[in-house]
């Protein structure tokens, strides 16, 4: 019986997670008003929201109007209801599989408004970080905390600088404008001086930046032209210093990964004044999506990057486009890394002799 309730569940919360889509990125309710028929405006009955079969039994068309109803709806209801069942035959019912039910749900939801809007709200990807986070200390589960919060640090630093170099070459080595009082620059000088002297001192440092750009209103930070072509050499020079170079890269990304959820979080309260858009690369709910799945993966979140990007890579390809939202990649990345990350890493390992 716990498949089937996991199955009926998860088709239940697809349902709700179909509102949460459609409104979230315009600010509206998702408690008020109640569903209604985008085409009609006629609030739907309880015999129209039967999660997929009420899609099936009126063919695709609205009871009241006749318009068509998008095929949308049922397929993130069977999608969630397929998840929650996978989880079901990894867990057993507890408090630890309604924990990995919200997981997903989460990854649901900030894959189909990454479709929909190419954003990733921060109250979703702040939201799966934060659960990640007080899961592990409440109950060590998914990790334990010191190595879900590493996790989360490690993650959204690496692919801070990741998009920092993919931006700067974008651009052709122009300077961006700085955001004031926090943004990317402080991430790259946080990641600079962590390499050369420790995550406590480069995300002082960082932090201290910040402050004096508050202060002062104008941006105090080092140009991304400096910082990010300095930081492989800094960690180059590691090993001459008697350092431990793969400490230091910790400590590069921790201090990176610490300015740049902070910094993201930030920006969640007040949001950015109204200006014309630069090219990039990535973005950071990118950035702030690969955090949140760092303090439920811990070291496999970069397994699940490495999968997003193939899997992208491969859409691209396939339908010939230049430009895609990241985030249902790395969703998907994130699930088969949550639940097959050992087992990928262990055949790995097998192929290469180990």
């Amino acid at each position: 019986m716990w498949p089937l309730f996991a199955l009926v569940l998860g088709l239940v919360v697809g349902s709700f997670l179909n509102v949460v889509i459609h409104r979230l990125p315009k600010g509206e309710s998702i408690a008020y008003p109640p569903s209604r028929c985008p085409a009609c405006g006629h609030r739907l009955g309880a015999l129209d929201l039967v999660p997929v079969l009420s899609y099936l039994l009126l063919r695709g068309r609205c009871r009241y109007c006749g318009g068509p109803i998008s095929p949308r709806y049922p397929l993130v209801e069977a999608l969630t209801g397929g998840l929650f069942l996978l989880a079901a035959l990894f867990f057993p019912p507890g408090v630890e599989a309604f924990l990995v039910f919200l997981f997903l749900a989460f990854l649901v939801a900030l894959a189909f408004v990454d479709l929909d809007t190419f954003e990733l709200p921060d109250p979703l990807t702040y939201g799966l970080l934060f659960l990640g986070l007080l899961a592990s200390w409440a109950l060590a589960f998914p990790l334990p905390f010191r190595e879900s919060l590493d996790g989360a640090l490690l993650a959204a630093g690496g692919l801070g600088l990741v998009a920092g170099y993919g931006n700067l070459f974008l651009r052709r080595f122009r300077e961006p404008k700085p955001e004031v009082p926090v943004g990317p620059h402080q991430v790259h000088m946080a990641a600079l001086f962590g390499a050369l002297l420790g995550p406590g001192v480069g995300m002082a440092l960082a932090f201290l930046s910040w402050a004096l750009s508050g202060r002062t209103g104008r941006p105090v930070v080092l140009p991304d032209r400096l910082t990010l072509p300095l930081w492989p050499f800094a960690l180059l020079l590691a090993p001459t210093l008697g350092l431990d170079l793969l400490e230091n890269l910790k400590g590069s990304l921790l201090a990176a990964g610490g300015l740049a959820l902070a910094g993201g979080l930030y920006w969640a309260f007040r949001p950015l004044p109204e200006e014309e858009e630069e090219p990039v690369a990535m973005g950071y709910g990118d950035v702030k999506l690969l955090g949140a799945l760092g303090a439920w993966l811990g070291p496999y979140a970069f397994l699940a990057l490495f999968l997003g990007v193939f899997a992208g890579a491969l859409v691209g390809l396939l339908l010939r486009q230049r430009k895609l939202p990241f985030g249902p990649y790395l969703a998907l990345g994130g699930v088969v890394a949550f639940f097959f990350g050992e087992a990928i890493f262990g055949a790995y390992l097998r192929l290469l002799g180990f």
